[in-house]
């Protein structure tokens, strides 16, 4: 099998997981980045109060999202980039409690989608003093990226994941994780409904 995945990083408004506002995606074929997007999101109602703390480390105001695509807009476009591949994220339980949380709030079944985390695989496979994603991604070749833009903090954990399978020569992301010892979680699949007998 061949080194493909899909990289994603998401911001948030405030405090809820559930408050998306942007998100970044990096497609990875055979080891090479061959795809990258992102794109605001309108955060849920409810969800979508942004404080300042939050707009001090990504930058995104209000007044940006007010004409961005709703959670339920642009799931089925963030579902048909992924498509069935593993995601990979930086701290991945942030980013899966964002999927589902802004799922749940907006009653949207939530993708069952695989995941791993690049701070795990990281740490199996630098000696750094810290894993932030700048410092990692330096390590990975990956320098001057601008931390906190959703499309380029994806990118950037692309390519650790990319210079993380060469360092343990894994051919794709399964092989990579039973290396290093890291699980490949599935996000929960919805209960199956109850059918009467």
């Amino acid at each position: 099998m061949p080194l493909d995945f899909t990289a994603i990083d998401f911001e948030t408004a405030n405090s809820s997981s559930a408050s998306a506002c942007a998100v970044g995606l990096a497609r990875v074929r055979d080891g090479r980045v061959v795809a990258s997007e992102g794109w605001l999101i309108r955060p849920p109602a409810g969800h979508d109060r942004f404080f300042e703390i939050n707009v001090g480390i990504h930058g995104i105001r209000p007044e940006d999202v007010v004409d961005a695509p709703t959670w339920q807009d642009q799931l089925p476009r963030l579902c048909e980039f992924i498509g069935d591949d593993v995601l990979v994220a930086h701290n991945a339980g942030f980013d899966m409690r964002v999927l589902r949380s802004a799922c749940e709030a907006t009653e949207l079944v939530v993708p069952p989608a695989r995941y791993l985390c690049s701070v795990q695989v990281a740490r199996k496979s630098y000696e750094l003093p810290s894993y932030r994603l700048p410092i990692v991604a330096a390590a990975a070749g990956h320098l001057d990226f601008a931390h906190h833009d959703a499309a380029a903090d994806a990118l950037a954990c692309a390519h650790v994941m990319i210079d993380a399978a060469q360092r343990a020569g894994a051919t794709d992301v399964v092989e990579l994780a039973m290396l290093l010892g890291v699980r490949i979680p599935q996000l929960p699949v919805p209960d199956a409904v109850a059918v009467a007998p």
